[in-house]
């Protein structure tokens, strides 16, 4: 081979190509001085064609989803602790982990500032929303064959999950200690709704 020519293209497989676009969007989040966060960018830093990830995302906003339901899915392992509030702690706890982190803020923020206006994109964005529901969903299903009785998945929604997302959207940490816990205890005190038995005994 001469110097002119150029080095033969390493052919790679469509995971390392997914993994390749969702590391450079990481990098380019990263990067304070980088490059703004577009399609083009995002494929060059891959070092892939940017019709590659046109083809396979169509748009920004559902490669961002992509990425930060892949990456929270890898930090949330379903593990069987054997109870529902040990399933649940052991999710919120991995959620916050993920979420403390520099890339973790940076990917919910980028999420939430590219929300979509058409009706195709957003049902692209409740795709990747209901896969990540499912880990959710198979804890619940998992305390059921135990015996126990799991809060319905909006509950579980409002009251666990919401709170972390909307500290990662504003930039606020959650507590050093005991916020997943609070957040679980909360969820699982609040079972028989409001009233004498369901009520808050804080003064």
């Amino acid at each position: 081979m001469t110097d002119k020519q150029a080095p033969a293209r390493v052919r790679r497989s469509p995971e390392q190509v997914r993994e390749a676009v969702h590391q450079a969007v990481i990098d380019l989040l990263s990067d304070p001085d980088g490059e703004d966060l577009n399609i083009p960018a995002i494929a060059q830093r891959a070092g892939v064609n940017h019709t590659s990830v046109y083809r396979r995302w169509g748009s920004l906003d559902a490669l961002l989803a992509d990425l930060v339901t892949t990456r929270l899915e890898r930090d949330s392992p379903l593990n069987d602790t054997g109870s529902l509030r040990g399933d649940l702690l052991a999710w919120a706890r991995a959620s916050v982990a993920s979420i403390r982190t520099p890339q973790g803020r940076a990917l919910v923020r980028a999420v939430v500032l590219s929300m979509p206006n058409s009706t195709q994109a957003q049902d692209e964005r409740a795709q990747h929303f209901r896969r990540r529901m499912r880990s959710i969903e198979q804890i619940r299903e998992r305390a059921t064959a135990r015996g126990e009785d799991p809060p319905p998945l909006e509950q579980i929604l409002d009251q666990l999950i919401a709170p972390f997302y909307v500290r990662a959207i504003f930039g606020i940490d959650p507590p050093d200690h005991g916020y997943p816990e609070l957040l679980v205890d909360r969820l699982l005190g609040d079972r028989n709704g409001p009233g004498p038995s369901g009520a808050s005994t804080a003064t």
